[in-house]
């Protein structure tokens, strides 16, 4: 049986962000590269992180914070090429959370992350 999905779908990792994590083609919508993101960022697969960023805005290296845990995923808003979420984590300094609309740009049938921004 394999373990629940660090999205907070509720799904197994190999049913939900299991499949982007191994195929970028995989994700279908915003949303799902999104989540996918996200289990990157629990997962410490920066290499997914960096593969989904869109070329106009990645940087040339990432490097995840091997203290920072990421906990929780609430999806609150979704649409046609924009994802507002609430990420939350653990890190060093007690518990936090990340609120972010992300934008995406779908280029030759793949989705990517073009930026996000914290909304007012």
């Amino acid at each position: 049986m394999s373990s629940r999905c660090p999205c907070t779908s509720g799904l197994p990792l190999d049913a939900c962000c299991g499949r982007v994590l191994a195929d970028h083609a995989a994700a279908a919508t915003p949303e799902q590269l999104m989540r996918s993101r996200f289990s990157a960022f629990a997962l410490g697969d920066a290499a997914h992180l960096l593969r989904t960023w869109h070329a106009s805005t990645r940087p040339a290296t990432l490097t995840l914070d091997d203290a920072v845990r990421w906990t929780r995923l609430d999806v609150e808003r979704t649409d046609t090429a924009l994802v507002e979420f609430t990420a939350f984590y653990r890190g060093p300094g007690g518990p936090g959370k990340q609120h972010e609309v992300s934008r995406f740009v779908r280029e030759a049938d793949l989705w990517f992350y073009l930026d996000g921004v914290s909304p007012l």
